[in-house]
Order: C-alpha cells, then sequence, then structure tokens
C-alpha cells in the first residue's frame, strides 16, 4: 500500500502513522470482545502488514481512489485477499489469518479519507500537511460516533457496494478541504482554524467513518469464518438537545 503514495498527486499521503494506531484501536470497540483481544495483541504485527500491502492490489486501490470508482479488477482482487483470510482462519491458521483480517484496515481507512479520493488533480503542496496536522492536535476533541450501524452486519459479499459508498462520501467531503485550507493563494496553517471550521466537519466525519468502516470489514470476513460474534460492547448513546427536539447517536466511547 506504500505505492499508493506516490499515485496520488500532490502531496497527499494516507493517514499518519498514529492516526492509523489510533483508527485501529477504536474500530477495535465495535468488536465482540473475544476477537478485539486478539487484534489488539496482535497490534505490532498487524500495523507491520499494513505497512506491507500487496503492491500491485496498493496500486489498483490507488488508481481507483483517484479516479473515483472501484474497479472490477480491484474488487475482485480484494475479494480474493478476503477470501484467503476467510480460508486461513476456518484452517485453524489463527495467528497468520489474525494479522491479514487486521491489515484490511487500510482498505476501509483509505475509502474513508477525502484528501486520498480527491482527484488526479490533488491538493496545493502543504494542504495535505496541515489537514492530517489538524486532526492530530484535535483528536481529543472529535466525538467518535458510529456512523452507519447496518455495516455492522454486512455480509463479506456486500463489502463491494459498502466500499464503494465510502469512496463516494470520501470524494463528495474533498473539495472542503482545498477550500478551507488554501485561500488567497496561499496554504492555511492548522493552528489558525479550529472546531468551528468546516475542516473540523470533515476531519470529525472522515475520522468516525473510517473508525465504523474498519470494523464492518473485519467483522464480516470474521462472520463468513464463524468467529465468536458474542459480547459485542455496545456504543454509548448520546443525546444532543435543543429546545425543540433530542436526537439520539451512537458514540464509540474513548476510555
Amino acid at each position: 500500500m506504500l505505492a499508493l503514495l506516490g499515485l496520488l498527486g500532490g502531496d497527499a499521503i494516507a493517514w499518519p502513522a498514529n492516526l492509523m494506531e489510533s483508527l485501529n484501536r477504536d474500530a477495535r470497540k465495535l468488536l465482540p470482545k473475544s476477537l478485539a483481544r486478539l487484534l489488539a495483541r496482535r497490534e505490532p504485527q498487524i500495523l507491520d502488514e499494513v505497512a506491507r500491502f500487496p503492491p500491485q492490489l496498493g496500486r489498483a486501490l490507488a488508481e481507483d481512489l483517484s479516479a473515483g470508482r472501484l474497479q472490477p479488477d480491484t474488487l475482485a482482487a480484494l475479494d480474493a485477499e478476503t477470501a484467503g483470510i476467510v480460508e486461513m482462519l476456518k484452517q485453524q491458521r489463527v495467528g497468520e489469518g489474525l494479522v491479514r483480517l487486521g491489515a484490511l484496515l487500510r482498505v476501509p481507512a483509505d475509502l474513508s479519507d477525502p484528501v486520498l479520493s480527491v482527484g488526479p488533480e490533488g491538493y496545493p503542496s502543504g494542504v495535505t500537511r496541515e489537514y492530517y496536522a489538524f486532526i492530530e492536535a484535535s483528536l481529543d476533541k472529535i466525538p467518535v460516533v458510529l456512523s452507519d450501524p447496518p455495516a455492522l452486519e454486512l455480509s463479506r459479499k456486500q463489502l463491494p457496494d459498502y466500499w464503494q459508498e465510502l469512496l463516494g462520501r470520501s470524494r463528495g467531503q474533498s473539495p472542503v478541504i482545498r477550500i478551507e485550507l488554501f485561500q488567497a493563494g496561499r496554504v492555511v496553517s492548522h493552528n489558525s482554524i479550529d472546531y468551528r471550521s468546516p475542516v473540523f466537519g470533515v476531519a470529525s466525519l472522515s475520522y468516525s467513518r473510517a473508525v465504523t468502516a474498519i470494523a464492518a470489514t473485519w467483522l464480516a470476513v470474521w462472520r463468513e469464518a464463524r468467529g465468536d460474534l458474542t459480547r459485542r460492547r455496545e456504543p454509548r448513546v448520546i443525546v444532543p438537545r435543543t429546545s425543540d427536539e433530542a436526537a439520539s447517536v451512537p458514540e464509540v466511547s474513548r476510555p
């Protein structure tokens, strides 16, 4: 997947390493306790496996992210990858299978990132750097919400349509980053924006979308492998209130 970095134009990069670790840990909170523990024990190996994502698949995914549409050949390769993981788990090659399962987080994480779906024109130099710096500085202020509860019940065969939907949502948010972080011909420093900026809205939505999508992808594959799906933690429900109404939003609580 590192090949992705050189194919997206401008200075586009994938989620920085510390944000990938945070996504990984937040996504585990949506899993059954047994699976969450198994993946947590293998976190270093999983993150190492992410960095060694199959180069050919990485290139295909990068091109599709830039174009805005997952192509049949890419989806076929991803299907083969998930099918192979299912087979490993069914054959009791548990350690290897769990590491490969965990490393799948790269796919939904990248599909959920508006930076990577900006298109072949990319962003002006420096915009991507400031966007990720803003997320890193604001992470403790971002409420991690379960953006699509039904996604946690998907089957493996439903993943392609779900992944394409993720890419569409991300692509729709990409222009906001350019508009807000490149003004009057200059890059806007992340230090000059706060939670009132549309950048915070995009960052918050994309982070929660990635957390939900990673968990949904893991669960779809684990479900087909007949893994244990009991004792899943229920997200905490927060209720923002106005003078006229109240709405419930499931939130992934952080310790």
